[in-house]
C-alpha cells in the first residue's frame, strides 16, 4: 500500500533530520529536490513540503531561488549556542536534582547504557542519537514543553558544529560524562548545575580541533527509506 502524502512527507522529514543530526549529511550539503525525490521514491512536491518544515524548524536553510542546504554554523554561532544551552540545561538539572522518579531514573540509565554500548561498537550515528535523547529527556522531565522546543532547536545545531569542528573525531558527549550527570542529579541542584556546566564546556572546548568537512553527495543516501 502506498504511503499517503502526509505520511510520505513525515518519512522524508524524519530521514533528513536524522541524517543531519547523525552526521550522514555534512554541513553545507545542497539538498536538491530532484535527487531527494529519486532517493526516497516520492514526488518533488513531497520533498518540497518536508524541506519547508525542516526550514521552519531551523534544521535546514532555505535560500531564495537556490533551494535548501544543510547549515554551516560558524565558530561565533557556537559560542551563542552553548551560551543558550548553559542557561537552559543548567537550570533544568538544578530543578530536577533529587526529584526524579524511579521510572525517570531508569529511562536515563537505559539511555546511558545504550549510548555506551553504541560507542563501544563504533556506531557513531547511534551514539549521537542517544546522546541527544538523553539531553532531550531531561527537558521532557521538567514538564515545560518550551524547554523541549528549545532543545529541539539547539541539539541539531550542536551536532552540526561537532561535524564541522571536531573533524574525524566527532563525539557529541562521551557516555561516561552522562554517568557523571546521573550521579549529580541524585544530589543537590547546585551540584547538578555545576556538572552540566562542566559537561557543556567540555564539548564546546573540543570544537577547537579539526577542520570543516566536505559536503557529501546525496546519491543513494536515502534509498533505504524508499517504500517497497
Amino acid at each position: 500500500m502506498k504511503a499517503t502524502p502526509a505520511t510520505a512527507t513525515q518519512r522524508v522529514y524524519d530521514a533528513i533530520h536524522s541524517a543531519i543530526v547523525e552526521h550522514r549529511l555534512a554541513p553545507g550539503t545542497r539538498l536538491r529536490e530532484v535527487e531527494l525525490a529519486a532517493g526516497f521514491g516520492v514526488s518533488r512536491t513531497v520533498v518540497r513540503q518536508a524541506l519547508h518544515r525542516l526550514g521552519q524548524d531551523q534544521v535546514v536553510e532555505l535560500e531564495h531561488n537556490r533551494g535548501a542546504r544543510v547549515p554551516q554554523p560558524t565558530r561565533e554561532q557556537a559560542a551563542q549556542v552553548f551560551d543558550a544551552r548553559r542557561v537552559v540545561e543548567c537550570e533544568l538539572v538544578r530543578r530536577l536534582a533529587g526529584r526524579l522518579s524511579s521510572e525517570q531514573c531508569a529511562e536515563l540509565e537505559a539511555l546511558v547504557r545504550q549510548e555506551s554500548e553504541a560507542e563501544a561498537r563504533g556506531d557513531a550515528p547511534a551514539t549521537i542519537r542517544l546522546s541527544g535523547e538523553f539531553h532531550r529527556a531531561l527537558a521532557r522531565f521538567a514538564g515545560n514543553p518550551v524547554f523541549v522546543r528549545l532543545l529541539d532547536e539547539l541539539l541539531p545545531t550542536t551536532s552540526l558544529l561537532i561535524a564541522l569542528y571536531q573533524g574525524g573525531h566527532a563525539r557529541t558527549c562521551a557516555a561516561h560524562t552522562h554517568t557523571g550527570l546521573l550521579a549529580a542529579l541524585a544530589g543537590r541542584g547546585s551540584g547538578a548545575a555545576t556538572e552540566m556546566r562542566r559537561h557543556l564546556g567540555e564539548i564546546e572546548r573540543s570544537l577547537s580541533v579539526g577542520e570543516a568537512v566536505a559536503p557529501t553527495p546525496l546519491r543513494d543516501l536515502f534509498a533505504p527509506y524508499r517504500e517497497g
